[in-house]
């Protein structure tokens, strides 16, 4: 029968149709780069798994009651709950293209105003949040030999401004930990990016994602100075969100995409600056450093 060839033959189109679409998961998705990049992915058609510890407040920021797209509630400190939630979006899509671990908040203070429990708490979600991720995608991404990991580091991960040491240090580590994924996971046919975006215009600044120290030493004058500058950027930033997801976006799409990728012309000057200077002091250490060879 001649119709029914036509039907199969429109199903298999389709079936290939969904093979074509990659399948997304991206961490912290209910504001800022996040929900940028989740609009825009739904928007175009992809398959988008999303988080959030709000999953009601997710699904109210995305807007999107396609079947494409998968609000996820998780606690991406808790393995249990990451763990879960990438289970449920294979189960659902059939396989995980692009892990996108965007999840963070930033924390202001020198190190001897800030406790060990905000010090911990903003290595847990910048620093262990993603290890938990990247340990529990590895599985289905190893399977499939491909996938994408895509890391949010921060320009204070390559150079750190006065009064931020905390969340730089965990930033550092991001790009630490990507360097070596990378390196780790090419042979299995796994690509690896860390960002490092420099001011955009996001709500960063705001109290919801910036803690500050509730304990400030009267001495540390200059880190009071730049908090001050840094808070009074918000609404003013150089960057683009929208144009930063794009850019992320163009990168998933790239067969050689590259490991280190700065956004903002901001980021591109201070990582300049910082390259210069560290090059010039190893040169100017040279002597002293390898005269301790044998």
């Amino acid at each position: 029968m001649p119709w029914l060839a036509c039907y199969f033959c429109y199903m298999n189109q389709e079936q290939e149709t969904d093979n074509n679409k990659k399948v997304w998961f991206i961490t912290g998705a209910s504001k800022g780069f996040g929900l940028n990049l989740v609009k825009q992915l739904l928007y175009a058609g992809e398959l988008v798994a999303a988080t959030s510890r709000n999953k009601q407040e997710l699904i109210e920021a995305v807007k999107n009651k396609s079947n494409n797209f998968l609000p996820l509630q998780v606690d991406l400190v808790n393995e249990s709950s990451v763990s879960l939630a990438l289970q449920h979006t294979n189960e659902a899509f059939g396989k995980i293209d692009v892990v996108i671990n965007n999840a963070g908040y930033g924390i202001g203070g020198a190190i001897e105003e800030l406790t060990d429990e905000e010090s911990r708490q903003a290595f847990d979600v910048n620093v262990f949040a993603t290890l938990n991720v990247i340990r529990y995608v590895m599985p289905y991404l190893r399977q499939q030999r491909s996938g994408h990991i895509i890391n949010i580091s921060s320009i204070a991960g390559i150079a750190p401004g006065t009064g931020w040491a905390v969340y730089g240090a965990a930033k550092y580590a991001v790009i630490g930990l990507s360097e070596v994924l990378a390196a780790d996971v090419k042979a299995l046919g796994i690509k690896v990016t860390v960002v490092a975006p420099g001011a955009f215009r996001t709500n960063f600044l705001t109290p919801e994602s910036l803690a500050m120290t509730s304990n400030p030493i009267a001495d540390y004058e200059d880190i009071r100075a730049s908090h001050q500058r840094y808070l009074k950027m918000n609404g003013e930033q150089a960057g683009d969100p929208k144009k930063a997801a794009t850019a992320i976006i163009q990168i998933a799409g790239e067969a050689n995409p590259p490991l280190y990728l700065l956004l903002g012309g901001d980021a591109y000057n201070r990582t300049l600056t910082k390259l210069d200077a560290l090059h010039s002091e190893v040169r100017l250490w040279q002597e002293l450093t390898c005269s301790t060879d044998f």
